[in-house]
């Protein structure tokens, strides 16, 4: 790419000396009433996650009563598969002794903003078990998936199709022999378990990941900043899954994390992770060079919404580089509002927002958390873009005098060039920045 299509960063040779690993944060922003409902609401999630093997033995339960009335031939027939369910049942032992590291190992960032700390007693979870929603209970279950996502060698494969076509286009843009990339100044919402954040600042770049999921922050907490070997862990995330399996071993298959050890490769660049709603965090004009998005666009219950801040946030000739498909989340759950643009409209609006399309691309093949063994796999043919915020933007987010007029015009033009080649609905933070960093 040409100077033109450079964004506003300092040009000199890329500092290559490595960060210490620590942790820091902000002070949070919070009201009395704000600050008692986000520990309210971290409770919940707490709560969830140590109530995990109960609600999962439920499962299991219900399907070996099940077996336990069949007439006796038939128990006999499917022997194999009672021990299976016991399988089963040690697996998510497993899982929640992982959880309960997680959960212990965690107590600074639970605790980050120095109040009391947060503990949920076992009784007290077994004696008020129908307040945990079943909802917190598979976004608990969903948690585990997005880990072998994120950090095991089983999902390599995913990680190269959704995060390497990002990666690539920011290192296109952004050259290292260009660029002083601790300068560049990167914005991943949407987070989830932090890797492609982490992958642009082991590469250099100053990285910050955006998360309101406190399942998501509570892991990926832990993966990089408590993890201190390579594959120490062992979950298994399948297990969860009872139906379209060609083996028992397929329930039942491991993964190890993490693949790699962020205690013993640190990025090169700063990285922190910061907790809250994305537009409610991210208001300050002209503020970061690239905003990279990875299954995240759509989780908007008002999609123009997110492309307004993410062209304010970013600084003239800053770009968006976007992976993901348009499954918006909130388009079918009771009592949410949400609207569904196709492609078609949403190239008009970004661009009457003000980007320029420097790449657009349909029919990405890319798999979410999917069990590589099951006999049914979800593949998405995602969009991919890179876009610009021209060097002399205007902000006409306020300015609807002329929309419909330039609307018409870009339709009657053509909708820009594209060459054809189970995200979650998760639990809400505060919107304020309260953060674990590397310095």
């Amino acid at each position: 790419m040409n100077d033109s299509q450079q964004a506003s960063c300092s040009r000199k040779p890329a500092s290559t000396n490595l960060s210490e690993y620590n942790i820091a944060s902000n002070p949070p922003m919070l009201n009395p009433e704000e600050a008692e409902e986000d520990r309210k609401h971290m409770q919940k999630i707490i709560a969830a996650l140590r109530y995990y093997q109960k609600y999962c033995y439920a499962r299991v339960n219900k399907t070996e009563s099940y077996l336990n009335s069949l007439p006796k031939r038939h128990q006999d027939m499917l022997a194999k598969y009672r021990n299976h369910l016991r399988v089963i049942r040690d697996c998510i032992d497993e899982n929640q002794k992982v959880i309960r590291k997680m959960l212990r190992d965690n107590v600074d960032f639970i605790d980050m903003d120095g109040s009391e700390q947060i503990y949920v007693a076992q009784h007290d979870i077994d004696g008020h078990a129908t307040k945990i929603r079943r909802q917190d209970m598979e976004h608990a279950q969903s948690t585990l998936k997005l880990i072998a996502r994120d950090w095991s060698a089983s999902c390599a494969e995913e990680r190269e199709q959704s995060y390497k076509p990002i990666i690539d286009a920011i290192e296109e843009f952004f050259k290292p022999s260009e660029f002083a990339l601790n300068e560049v100044k990167i914005l991943v919402p949407g987070a989830g378990l932090g890797r492609l954040t982490y992958e642009l600042a082991y590469r250099g770049y100053e990285c910050e990941g955006n998360e309101v999921s406190y399942f998501m922050l509570i892991a990926s907490y832990f993966v990089l900043n408590l993890c201190t070997e390579e594959n120490k862990y062992t979950l298994y995330p399948w297990v969860h899954q009872f139906v379209n399996n060609l083996r028992m071993a397929d329930q039942v298959m491991p993964i190890r994390f993490p693949d790699i050890c962020p205690a013993k490769n640190p990025p090169k660049g700063n990285l922190m992770m910061a907790a809250g709603d994305f537009l409610e965090v991210y208001k300050t004009p002209n503020s970061y060079d690239c905003v990279a998005t990875c299954f995240f666009i759509d989780c908007a219950n008002n999609i123009v919404d997110f492309i307004e801040t993410i062209f304010r946030i970013l600084k003239p000739g800053g770009i968006w580089v976007n992976l993901g498909p348009l499954l918006y989340h909130f388009s079918d759950i009771q009592g949410e509002n949400s609207i569904e643009p196709t492609f078609e409209n949403l190239e008009v609006i970004i661009k009457m927002v003000g980007f320029e399309f420097l790449r657009s691309q349909t029919g990405v093949r890319t798999k979410y958390a999917q069990n590589p063994q099951s006999m049914l796999k979800s593949e998405y043919e995602s969009l991919f873009w890179i876009c610009r915020k021209p060097e002399n933007a205007v902000d006409r987010i306020d300015d609807s005098s002329h929309c419909d007029d330039e609307y018409d015009e870009l339709i009657d033009g053509g909708v820009g060039s594209s060459s054809n080649s189970s995200r979650y609905e998760d639990n809400y933070s505060n919107g304020y920045r309260n953060a674990y960093q590397h310095q």
